[in-house]
């Protein structure tokens, strides 16, 4: 039956999704299809939109719905901190929080000499162009600690070295986390970066 053919493709692009599998997809779809008028409609019309109307913000790299995302476009924000993270999932993270107030830098990837990926491949030059034009003051780098990720810290310093302030996110034991789960580099991080009880 070509309905159950169209469920069944339907079943294998949703189990193709980070974090979901073919029992949740399935699911998943079940729920959407019993769920027709709530869901099923407006989430197809919802996703046609975002698939004609989602790219790239020209400035930063987050994914907005015009040429310039939200965040360039807030004058509040110019505040001379560029917060530069590795994609945009990254930023997402970082906005979740509600914490930083500055800007945007999503360099799409990290250097990685296995895989050909160098600063041209990356959104580094447009990193460093931004600085003099948005006069940035401070640059906080937010890359993951992976060796890719420090190596990438460690070219987008040397290339700022002296034109603006560089810092990193703190890193160790999170705010609610147990010794017992979490691994050994977060606790010599944690251990290396102790601070005196006053």
């Amino acid at each position: 039956m070509p309905e159950q053919t169209d469920i069944d493709a339907l079943i294998g692009l949703m189990a193709r999704l980070p974090g979901l599998g073919p029992r949740s997809a399935r699911r998943a779809v079940l729920h959407l299809i019993r769920k027709r008028g709530q869901l099923l409609s407006p989430l197809a019309d919802l996703m046609q939109r975002v698939a004609e109307t989602a790219r790239e913000c020209l400035n930063c790299g987050n994914i907005a719905t015009g040429d310039i995302c939200a965040i360039c476009q807030d004058t509040a924000r110019a505040n001379g901190l560029l917060c530069v993270v590795e994609d945009v999932a990254d930023l997402w993270a970082m906005e979740r929080s509600g914490t930083y107030r500055g800007r945007y830098h999503v360099l799409g990837g990290t250097l990685s000499a296995l895989d050909a990926v160098g600063p041209e491949e990356l959104r580094i030059p447009r990193l460093i162009a931004r600085i003099d034009a948005e006069d940035i003051s401070e640059v906080i780098l937010a890359l993951n600690v992976t060796v890719d990720g420090q190596t990438t810290a460690h070219y987008i310093a040397d290339q700022l070295e002296g034109r603006v302030t560089l810092s990193s996110l703190a890193q160790g034991v999170p705010i609610g986390g147990e010794l017992d789960y979490l691994d050994d580099g977060t606790i010599t991080a944690a251990l290396n970066a102790r601070k005196r009880i006053e």
